[in-house]
């Protein structure tokens, strides 16, 4: 057997390590469904975190049978970064928006060159920071609309079901065994020769349902009211134009139908953003419609309800935070 072919062999037969960083809802739900593989040994995960030595932590998850079950999960401290992070094959950041480049910027430096990394967040925009950072990793993109709630710390439990879309951004591509286990254990997944389209179809939702629920302090279903079709159509008007000057070609019909479908079948929940408002917490306005304003600028495009809303939020932000 030549060594090239030994090498595709060894590869298909290495058990591939995964880790993630942030233990959010998401990232919780990730590793549950990733560790589901682990019955055959197939793949190796962790979490990266940020105390200074690693532990085990029992994490509880309850599906959306009402099933609970309970295992332990390994938390990688700094004092074992360099040894693990050069064994990751693949690193999946599920932290906010926000946080990616401040998650990333202590770790990067110590994954090996052929280690992929997969952002997995709300909104748009940290991609492009992430890609100059890079030190011969590939990157890749994805979203999911699986919903997950935190009952306490380590306890997350699956709210809802929904497809997870990913594919390719920059660099060296995923390592075929990786994906495969990362399709074949997320539920509903899918892998995207061209994962942009996508991920600029999940901002139309969140440019209109986000901002209007925390502003106006109410569930999903309300926006259905015919008083805030002018704002939403305009909002993801302006998302169209941004995307096709970015030669992301969007139908804006087909795009507004889906925004109404996702409102109607979330019409009892609280979106992201307006649950941060409330807790006067931090919010992903500037990867959501403050990607629409960034891009737009850029363009020189105008994007004045996308500006308003993200002006709306912030001022929301700066308010409780000065009260704080």
């Amino acid at each position: 057997m030549s060594l090239i072919s030994q090498s595709a062999a060894d590869e298909a037969h290495t058990q591939p390590q995964i880790s993630i960083v942030g233990a959010g809802a998401i990232g919780q739900l990730i590793y549950q469904q990733l560790s589901s593989a682990n019955h055959s040994n197939a793949v190796s995960i962790n979490f990266i975190s940020r105390t200074e030595t690693s532990q085990q932590q029992s994490l509880t998850f309850t599906n959306l049978a009402q099933q609970q079950t309970t295992q332990m999960a390994e938390f990688v401290g700094r004092n074992d970064w360099s040894h693990k992070l050069l064994k990751t094959q693949l690193l999946i950041v599920c932290v906010k928006a926000y946080q990616v480049i401040a998650a990333l910027k202590p770790i990067i430096k110590l994954l090996s060159p052929n280690c992929h990394i997969l952002l997995l967040h709300n909104g748009m925009g940290p991609h492009l920071d992430v890609s100059q950072m890079l030190n011969g990793q590939g990157l890749s993109l994805g979203t999911t609309s699986q919903g997950a709630l935190k009952q306490s710390p380590w306890h997350t439990a699956q709210t809802g079901q929904g497809v997870t879309q990913l594919g390719a951004f920059s660099g060296a591509l995923m390592n075929e065994t990786v994906k495969r286990t990362l399709l074949s254990c997320i539920p509903q997944s899918q892998w995207y020769e061209d994962i942009m389209p996508m991920l600029w179809q999940k901002l139309a939702i969140n440019v209109a349902i986000n901002p209007l629920t925390a502003i106006h302090n109410c569930r999903n279903g309300e926006l259905a009211a015919e008083q805030y079709r002018n704002i939403i159509t305009a909002a993801v008007t302006e998302l169209v134009q941004v995307a096709a000057a970015e030669s992301i070609v969007l139908d804006l019909e087909g795009l507004l139908t889906r925004v109404y479908q996702v409102i109607e079948l979330t019409a009892s929940n609280y979106s992201s953003m307006h649950q941060d408002v409330q807790h006067q917490r931090k919010t992903e306005i500037e990867a959501i419609n403050g990607f629409i304003v960034l891009m737009a600028s850029r363009h020189t495009i105008r994007a004045e309800i996308n500006q308003q809303l993200f002006a709306s939020i912030t001022a929301l932000e700066q308010g409780y935070s000065s009260n704080a």
